[in-house]
């Protein structure tokens, strides 16, 4: 089949895997962003380290998901993939918190 002989149902399709990983870079990278920040505050580290520190790690986070989220074979797998890294940071924020 070619290019310009595509169903319509088709395209739709391609179009809402497109903006599923759309979304998944940009809302999930920005909360992983945050996770990653907030995790670090777990760290033994002086809590304005711990600030910047996780300053620099949440933007090579997000940089990191929005390469992930295009390399990984369908969208839900980049999906996938960000809840089960979410998880780890989750439990660290949380602990961050709790020791506060």
């Amino acid at each position: 089949m070619t290019q310009c002989a595509q169903s319509p149902r088709h395209r739709a399709g391609a179009r809402a895997a497109l903006v599923a990983r759309v979304t998944a870079a940009v809302a999930g990278g920005f909360a992983m962003a945050v996770l990653t920040s907030m995790a670090t505050l777990a760290l033994p580290w002086s809590r304005v380290d711990a600030v910047l520190g996780g300053t620099m790690l949440g933007i090579l986070m997000h940089a990191a998901i929005v390469v992930w989220v295009f390399a990984a074979r369908t969208a839900l797998r980049a999906w996938v993939g960000m809840v089960v890294l979410a998880l780890p940071l989750l439990c660290a924020a949380w602990y961050a918190q709790v020791q506060g």
